[in-house]
């Protein structure tokens, strides 16, 4: 899916020591938030089990929505236990292990927010996903245009905003058991002059959605 130098990084040194410091930031804006929170609130179901796939310290998930079980991933174990809405967490770099340890189907979706461009190998974690969602689960996966720029591949690092969105849809496209990608765009409104004054602007919203498909889809 992705040749060797658009899987490289400006930092190529390990993962786990540029996440060893914890960050308890947002970010990305608030606007941004409403806008995951919303949808997460549209798309996922009450009382199911849920996999945040590279988090941190928040989650965004809806204060009024409660799950069976939420499943918390990431790199750092201080942002990690900082959150409030996971039930249990664990560390793993997912560009040198990208076996998730669950059971197939035990999840009915899986989220990522503002963190699928730090993937060196999103072909196998995508396949794991898929492996391990429940058949009409979802995978949700939201970012924006802010990044760590010496993290990011560079894929990802040298494309532009609507380059970034097909390449998310691909990452989904070559994983058979997902259903067609859906995109949700929600880019500031305000006028480009005003926007050039500091008014108005906000971080765009970018969602790409796909279901992993039931039996019975094939």
């Amino acid at each position: 899916m992705l040749l060797p130098e658009q899987r490289t990084k400006l930092d190529p040194t390990n993962d786990a020591l540029f996440y060893d410091y914890p960050r308890f930031v947002n970010h990305v804006d608030d606007h941004f938030i409403e806008q995951l929170t919303a949808l997460y609130r549209d798309r996922l179901t009450p009382q199911t089990r849920i996999l945040d796939l590279m988090s941190s310290w928040v989650s965004h998930l809806p204060k009024e929505m409660t799950f069976a079980h939420v499943e918390g991933h990431g790199m750092n174990g201080e942002e990690l236990a900082k959150n409030p809405r996971l039930d249990h967490y664990f560390l793993q770099n997912l560009n040198e292990n990208t076996t998730l340890p669950f059971e197939d189907e035990s999840f009915a979706a899986v989220l990522n927010c503002v963190s699928v461009q730090y993937l060196q190998y999103p072909d196998q974690v995508f396949a794991e996903v898929a492996r391990i969602l429940e058949p009409g689960g979802l995978v949700i996966i939201s970012f924006s245009n802010r990044m760590f720029y010496q993290k990011a591949i560079a894929a990802w690092r040298e494309g532009t905003e609507s380059s970034r969105v097909q390449l998310v849809q691909r990452y989904i496209r070559a994983i058979p058991a997902f259903t067609e990608p859906e995109v949700i765009r929600q880019i500031s409104p305000v006028p480009a002059v005003l926007q050039l004054l500091g008014m108005g602007i906000h971080d765009p919203f970018y969602g790409v959605i796909a279901q992993k498909r039931k039996s019975s889809q094939g």
